[in-house]
This record gives C-alpha cells, structure tokens and sequence, in this order.
C-alpha cells in the first residue's frame, strides 16, 4: 500500500513547493507534480500516476480543484479510483468514499469550484470592456519589446554565440533570447 501524492500548479510561474511540502507532510511517499493550466487536457504525470496506482493503495491531493479540470472530468475520475479500491484524501475535506453521501458532497463541491472559476474568467472580461470602452490607451495582452540599446547588443551578441550563451551572458532566460532575435527578423 503506497500513498501517493499529486501537485499542480495552473502556471510556470508559480510555485509546487507549498503543496510537495504539504503533501510529504500528510504522509505522500510518491509526489507526482506538474505546471499545467485546469483546462489544458495533457498532463503526463497524472497520466502515470495513475497508471502506477493500484489497489487499496492512497492518492493525496491538498485540494480538489488540483486534481480535474472540471465536475465531469473529476467525477469520472473519483470514480474509476473508488472503483479500482484506492482511497482519496482531500487534504482541506478529508478521505471521498464511495457512499452516496460521499459523492454527493464532491458533486456539490466541484460544481461551485467550476462556477467560481467561471466568475472569475467572466470578471476578467467584464474588466477588459471596461478598460476598452474608458481607456483609449488600452491595450490588451503584453506590451511590445522594444528594440532598446541592451536588446541590440543581445541580438547583435546572439549571432556569434549560442542561445544558452547569450542566455547565461545577461542574466536572462533562452526563452528571452529567442524572443530577441525574433523581434529583430
């Protein structure tokens, strides 16, 4: 009987570290953890996780929202593990079993985490009207890279040298280099 662990973060730029601690904490041996978006569909190390999982053994997660994308999808999945004899721990509702009870309270919980991040997309773009319709400088996404004096001499040293180089050269991610050279093609 193993207990495992699953931790994902919606964005590269936020941190697994709280919830691999909190997991270890909660007794996880395994913690499989990833960068992926609720609504992006590929997620490698769910996918083995739960290809390695067997019976009567234990998956983790600190919250329900960190493990579907959505009420159907997380549904499905509690499910199919109850069905398969694992036991789940939601860290902040405690262990889901398969009682009537049980998936009653999950069905409501998943639906009003679904409609909060339905609000949330909704205010978001009632927010950006907002801003078009009263800000004539209003522009939506990330402002444009200029062709700056520090941006030149990355591009003009990115030519005779590799991006990991560059990257290492000014501090800046290879990511932010190929940003570079395509802004000046």
């Amino acid at each position: 009987m193993t207990v495992y662990g699953y931790a994902r973060v919606s964005t590269a730029g936020q941190s697994l570290y709280e919830q691999k601690e909190t997991l270890k904490n909660a007794g996880a041996e395994m913690i499989f953890s990833e960068k992926y978006s609720g609504t992006t569909t590929s997620r490698p190390q769910f996918k083995k996780l739960v290809n390695l999982i067997e019976p009567n053994d234990t998956l983790i997660v600190t919250k329900l929202d960190r493990f579907a994308r959505n009420t159907r999808e997380a549904l499905n999945l509690i499910d199919d593990l109850l069905k398969q004899k694992i036991v789940i721990k939601v860290l902040n509702l405690g262990t889901i079993d398969n009682t009537p009870m049980g998936r009653m309270i999950v069905r409501t919980l998943l639906s009003v985490a679904e409609m909060e991040r339905d609000m949330i997309i909704e205010r978001t773009q009632a927010g950006k009207i907002f801003a078009r319709q009263h800000n004539p400088n209003y522009k939506e996404g990330r402002p444009k890279r200029k062709k700056d004096s520090r941006n030149v001499a990355i591009f003009e040293y990115s030519n005779s040298h590799t991006v990991k180089k560059t990257a290492e050269a000014f501090n800046i991610s290879p990511r932010t280099v190929q940003y570079i050279k395509k802004l000046f093609r």
